[in-house]
């Protein structure tokens, strides 16, 4: 069966006979793989290794070639949104072609409908939203529907496509994660496929496989190919849609819904991924950047002058992104008190790098 249009597919989540309508028949491409069970790893030495779930067929095998990778950035229009993909943009370039990365093109995917005024700073291709209040205020469903336009209209060189976000930060050169048809992803915590069954199984029903099938992941930062991506895209912004619908999910899986769709929707056409935990780092919560690849910064970083965590409470010292919602971070921000760990200095010393390099970063 062909790939159906992103159209089609919008239209069939909001015909009225979608509320009955079995979710796994709304798979355009189904891919046979193994049954990939969760390494007996994942125990307390789990946390010592940076692979917690690899196939038994790619433990022992070794990358003879090198596999570049592009890198899709989803993003807004927003000033919020913009500022944190011009200093990820920024850690790329610097960061890409460093030994040991394997990162190939960049291409800002900007779901708002119309061109902005990074067109020329960044390569981006306009892809658009989803109809008017069909994301019912939760932007990042549109990510889904990003890729799956992104997939249609655009060719690019590489096999393998790395799913990003604005707030990533290129810490240390990224070589390519994944093996084969095994794409590599990072294992959040928060996503606790097993623990909400009764909510999953809405979705991926039990003559599908056990609950175990869906991994702990969203789609970013993910490392797949293009082609497996290309099936699960459409998959996934069906799910995530039709999550929004349900009250119980909506209410369950608040903010990270569009990641559990992504999960489930690789679970739905047999895909288990690589999980990495040296993948990203997440301050404050992770203390140093040494043999990890992103920096996430999504938690606010709070610190009284002492060096020592606030989390929930405004510091003396802070960085939080959501603290410039309608315009970028000064230039040469404050550094931390002594004591607070590396991975906060790090970040902020790279956000200052980036601010005091970018042309026109005030007026922007």
């Amino acid at each position: 069966m062909g790939q159906a249009s992103p159209l089609f597919l919008i239209l069939l989540v909001l015909g009225s006979s979608f509320a009955t309508y079995n979710l796994v028949t709304m798979i355009m491409h189904y891919r046979s793989s193994e049954n990939l069970a969760l390494d007996d790893a994942v125990n307390e030495r789990s946390w010592f290794d940076p692979i917690i779930h690899m196939p038994e067929n790619v433990k022992n095998s070794r990358k003879t070639t090198r596999a570049p990778f592009h890198v899709a950035l989803t993003a807004t229009d927003a000033h919020y949104s913009k500022w944190q993909c011009r200093i990820m943009y920024y850690w790329y370039k610097k960061k890409k072609d460093l030994p040991g990365s394997e990162m190939g093109g960049f291409t800002r995917v900007l779901h708002s409908g119309s061109p902005d005024n990074l067109m020329d700073e960044i390569p981006t291709v306009v892809v658009d939203p989803l109809p008017l209040g069909l994301d019912r205020g939760y932007i990042v469903l549109n990510r889904p529907y990003a890729f799956v336009q992104w997939l249609e209209k655009t060719t690019i060189e590489e096999e393998y496509v790395l799913m990003a976000e604005p707030d990533h930060i290129f810490v240390n050169p990224l070589p390519n994660l994944a093996y084969e048809g095994h794409p590599a992803a990072f294992p959040f915590f928060y996503i606790k496929p097993v623990e909400n069954e009764k909510i999953v199984r809405k979705y991926y029903p039990e003559e599908r496989g056990p609950v175990t099938n869906v991994d702990p992941i969203g789609n970013s930062p993910v490392i797949i190919k293009k082609d497996v991506l290309a099936k699960i895209a459409p998959t996934w912004m069906n799910v995530s849609l039709k999550m929004k619908e349900d009250p119980e999910t909506d209410k369950a899986f608040g903010w990270v819904l569009e990641m559990y769709a992504y999960a489930i929707a690789s679970a739905l056409h047999g895909v288990r991924h690589i999980l990495r935990k040296d993948f990203m780092l997440q301050p404050p919560f992770d203390f140093d950047t040494n043999k990890k690849f992103i920096i996430h910064y999504t938690y606010g970083c709070d610190y009284n002058l002492k060096g020592e965590l606030t989390y929930g409470k405004i510091g003396e010292w802070r960085f939080d992104k959501r603290s410039y919602l309608r315009g970028p971070p000064p230039k040469n921000l404050a550094l931390p008190p002594p004591g607070v760990p590396e991975s906060v200095v790090t970040l902020v010393k790279m956000v200052n790098e980036a601010t005091a390099n970018i042309p026109n970063w005030d007026t922007s």
